[in-house]
């Protein structure tokens, strides 16, 4: 007997064997049901819709944080050059929530590939979560070499300024991030003599597709090379970008849009328009002409000596009405006509009880929209003191400014609402633009809003009234009251109210734009915000030579910036010489040739463009307070804010919102994806969206 051993029999009992089948047969059978702790699959990790942004401080990653910040996207940003930065590991990455692993970021933007160094942990730990959760990288800028799947520039590449050269979106490109483009894009050149753009385009290697490229002279076969594309390596990707821009520049502005959905896989919280509203102001009324020899406008209380009686005003005339609708029809556009109905029966008065525009402009009522702009276009704030130029607010014995009473501002508003509504426009009454935007806070001359103004407001139902945007750029509240009235912040184009002929135009624009030696103003050198022309603009050729293509590019900037604030200008650049026209054209054109059919331009009313913005100003505060939690599983993304808070969301088309039974489609389209601001539905606590799978 062998110590400690007990004999196992070569040949088991025959009952013996027949329980040992059975018992293998059960833990087969149950294997089927119920997978032991190595088979069950691990869980699919949540992914937050936060971007995690490294910043070093120039301008690549600062154009790509501005346009994660303009449309709302969640973004955490690390800057290299703070020694207090946490450290990117693993834990800073990742973690587990609920027993799920949870990356803690959708996408990553560096300043380049090796922002951390390439061998640092930080690289390393980087690039294995990127590897473990499929995170996306954007190289925000970076040069053309095999570590980014590109060839070196001198192997059939090319390198050196970008100004004025054409680039072409790939097939690629255009199935893929960059859907909503024409398929060309051409680097701005504002200023020949000074290199706005650099770039390196390089030969794809294996991994690297291709999605915007530029010819390439005396490469074999005439080959292009590329600017931008995605690198695929290591289980990663990149999208590579080797060209330099900022935020403003036209050609960063096309592609940031497909650089976000890209970088977030087409899902992210956030969304962006390309917005285009133009307001007509003084419509029925004339506007005082700008006088060439004395460099004022009499009329306006702006020559010394000016009683207010210009000669020679600038009007519409029943031509320039049909010019217009015939415009808006050939150009597929809606202008605003923000509109004095009482000036309009002070001019008929006075000439002999006709007056032929404002019946034309009455009966093509329905091819516009109309904005109230008050009865007679009176000024609303202080009383004016128009003893001086420039004016001050008049006060009493006292001291004290007066101002238009709340009777006065109420009867404004009331009366031309009742006109417009007399003639049968449609005219929304929670919609008010004051004349030149009085009774708000006029610097430096009234540093105070009317305090009347706000009850007149409320007295007639308006929520939303217009401001200037070159002075307040932000919306702010009139009144404390709930359903106080909010301002719309309006861009003031460079097509001046006082000018009816290009030869006025560029005559005045001198005055402003020209140093005193030139016979300007001065108001340039002395304006830290502003420059001077090196030269006067010559009055025959400036207004189409610089002043179009000039203010054309700054309107078509904030169509590009997800900027839905209107532009304004005055019934007086429709007339005469229709000034306006040139710059719409301009605008609408450059636009077109940039984006395909799917991103159209979106044309908000007033009211429209204040609930946009008004919904944006809660959504940033909710996501500064950390009041927000959104995150992806598989195919279900799920967004948790503050209750009554409308979450911007955008998804791939095909995705649905789940009801409180069945589901429906979610959003509208634009540009390839679909978006809208959304809440719960009844009885939900979240919004829950289903993603199409294939």
């Amino acid at each position: 007997m062998d110590s400690g051993r007990i004999r196992t029999p070569r040949t088991a009992p025959r009952g013996a064997r027949t329980a040992r089948v059975a018992a293998l047969a059960a833990a087969a059978l149950l294997a089927t049901v119920v997978p032991s702790a190595q088979a069950v699959a691990a869980p699919v990790p949540r992914i937050d819709l936060t971007v995690l942004v490294v910043d070093d401080g120039g301008s690549a990653v600062e154009a790509i944080t501005a346009e994660l910040k303009g449309s709302g996207v969640p973004y955490r940003r690390i800057d290299l050059d703070d020694p207090n930065r946490p450290v990117l590991d693993a834990a800073f990455l990742s973690d587990t929530v609920d027993g799920r692993p949870r990356a803690k970021y959708q996408g990553v933007v560096l300043p380049h590939e090796t922002a951390f160094g390439p061998d640092s942990a930080e690289h390393t730990a980087l690039r294995t979560y990127e590897r473990t959760f499929g995170i996306p990288q954007v190289d925000a800028y970076t040069w053309s070499h095999p570590g980014v799947g590109l060839d070196y520039t001198n192997e059939g590449g090319w390198s050196g300024v970008l100004d004025g050269a054409t680039a072409g979106v790939t097939a690629a490109g255009r199935a893929g991030p960059f859907r909503y483009l024409s398929g060309a894009l051409t680097f701005e050149d504002n200023d020949p003599s000074i290199a706005e753009s650099y770039g390196y385009a390089g030969r794809p290697r294996a991994g690297y597709t291709s999605y915007l490229d530029v010819p390439v002279d005396g490469a074999a076969g005439g080959g292009r090379a590329s600017l931008v594309g995605e690198y695929t390596a290591d289980g990663r990707r990149e999208l590579v970008v080797t060209f330099a821009y900022n935020q403003y520049q036209r050609q960063f502005r096309a592609l940031a849009r497909g650089i976000v959905e890209w970088l977030t896989q087409g899902v992210h919280l956030g969304q962006s328009r390309n917005y285009l509203s133009v307001h007509v102001d003084d419509v029925f009324a004339p506007d005082a002409r700008w006088d060439t020899a004395r460099d004022c406008t009499p009329g306006d209380f702006d020559c010394v000596g000016d009683e207010g009686e210009g000669a020679d005003p600038i009007r519409m005339t029943v031509a320039d009405a049909q010019y217009a609708a015939a415009w808006q029809k050939a150009s597929g556009f809606t202008l605003d006509m923000v509109y004095n109905g009482g000036q309009g029966e002070q001019w008929k008065t006075e000439h002999g009880g006709s007056d032929p525009l404002t019946d034309r402009l009455v009966a093509d009522r329905a091819q516009y929209r109309w904005i109230n702009h008050t009865y007679t276009h009176p000024f609303l704030g202080c009383v004016q003191d128009n003893t001086v130029v420039p004016w001050r607010c008049a006060t009493d014995a006292s001291g004290n400014t007066l101002w238009v009473g709340r009777s006065e501002l109420s009867g404004q508003i009331r009366n031309n609402h009742n006109w417009a509504v007399g003639k049968g426009i449609s005219v929304d009454r929670s919609e008010l633009v004051t004349g030149e935007h009085s009774g708000l806070r006029t610097f430096p001359q009234q540093p105070a809003d009317n305090p009347h103004l706000a009850g007149a407001l409320a007295d007639n139902g308006v929520k939303w009234l217009a401001s200037d945007n070159s002075r307040e750029p932000q919306q702010r509240s009139l009144g404390t009251a709930t359903g106080a009235a909010k301002t719309v912040p309006r861009h003031p184009m460079n097509v001046y109210y006082n000018v009816g002929t290009a030869a006025e135009m560029t005559d005045e624009y001198n005055w402003v734009y020209t140093s005193r030696a030139d016979g300007g103003s001065g108001i340039c050198e002395s304006d830290p915000a502003s420059t001077c022309l090196p030269a006067p603009l010559p009055v025959t050729t400036g207004y189409v030579g610089h002043i179009v293509p000039q203010e054309a590019r700054t309107a078509l900037s904030h169509v590009l910036g997800n900027d839905p604030r209107p532009h304004y200008v005055h019934q007086s650049n429709l007339a005469e010489e229709r000034l306006l026209y040139p710059v719409l054209d301009r605008v609408l054109a450059d636009y077109r040739g940039l984006f395909a059919p799917s991103a159209p331009v979106v044309n908000p009313r007033q009211k429209d463009v204040g609930t946009e913005l008004n919904r944006r100003a809660a959504w940033d505060q909710a996501l500064a307070a950390g009041r927000v939690t959104a995150y992806r599983i598989g195919s279900t993304v799920t967004v948790k804010a503050p209750a009554g808070l409308a979450a911007p969301i955008t998804a791939p088309e095909g995705t649905r919102k789940q009801l409180l039974l069945g589901t429906a489609a979610f959003g509208s389209p634009y540009a390839g994806t679909r978006s809208a601001w959304t809440t719960p539905e009844v009885l939900q606590t979240s919004v829950t969206l289903t993603l199409p799978t294939a």
